[in-house]
């Protein structure tokens, strides 16, 4: 079963509707009258310009993208250059179910955001899954690993964790079975006779 791309994105997917419900922070570019109850601090009627409040990804990618965008966005705190050198540091140390359990899907839709750091975190999640790719694989094949470990991965990292273990226990199932049933196919047998027959003759 192939991983799901979520954030291409796809409307019928549960790991997309998932990532893209994580709230972040939006500041307010343009007055927004009957909405200050969105901003617990405000007394006014109007959300003002400058007031911050958090909105689920798939409302503030919304609000941005119109030709005269309502706010502006703040990426989430572990897309950030301090989190980022953590990652660089040692990436396979890092429990990155508990940063977020979508953390490669949310990246993927944060980076559409065209904030000025969008190329170091896009090369930062290519690093870190590159660098973690064999760790996981490793954690797949091995027999006597933990099998619950995969609860402990984000949802793409578990998916290949997942996907790994099945086709390893397929394998070993396949070699189980022997070479009894595997039979020399009629060109292998028919090349045979033809040998066979050529020493006779001579």
């Amino acid at each position: 079963m192939a991983c799901c791309q979520s954030y291409l994105p796809d409307y019928f997917s549960v790991n997309d509707i998932l990532s893209t419900e994580e709230r972040i922070t939006c500041k307010v570019e343009v007055e927004l009258p009957g909405l200050g109850f969105l901003d617990n601090s405000s007394t006014s009627d109007a959300l003002k310009i400058g007031s911050k409040v958090e909105f689920p990804l798939w409302l503030a990618e919304a609000l941005k993208n119109l030709q005269n965008s309502i706010v502006s966005v703040d990426i989430p705190k572990i897309y950030k250059e301090g989190y980022r050198e953590i990652l660089e540091a040692d990436a396979d140390a890092i429990v990155l179910s508990k940063w977020n359990p979508y953390f490669y899907e949310l990246g993927m839709h944060v980076i559409k955001f065209g904030d000025k750091e969008t190329e170091q975190i896009t090369e930062s999640l290519l690093q870190t899954f590159k660098s973690r790719f064999r760790l996981v694989m490793d954690w797949a094949h091995n027999p006597i690993s933990d099998p619950t470990i995969g609860n402990q991965l984000p949802r793409l990292e578990r998916d290949l964790f997942l996907n790994g273990r099945k086709a390893k226990i397929r394998l070993l199932e396949w070699l189980r079975m022997g070479t009894n049933s595997i039979l020399p196919s009629e060109i292998t047998a028919n090349l045979k006779k033809r040998k066979r027959a050529d020493y006779e003759l001579d």
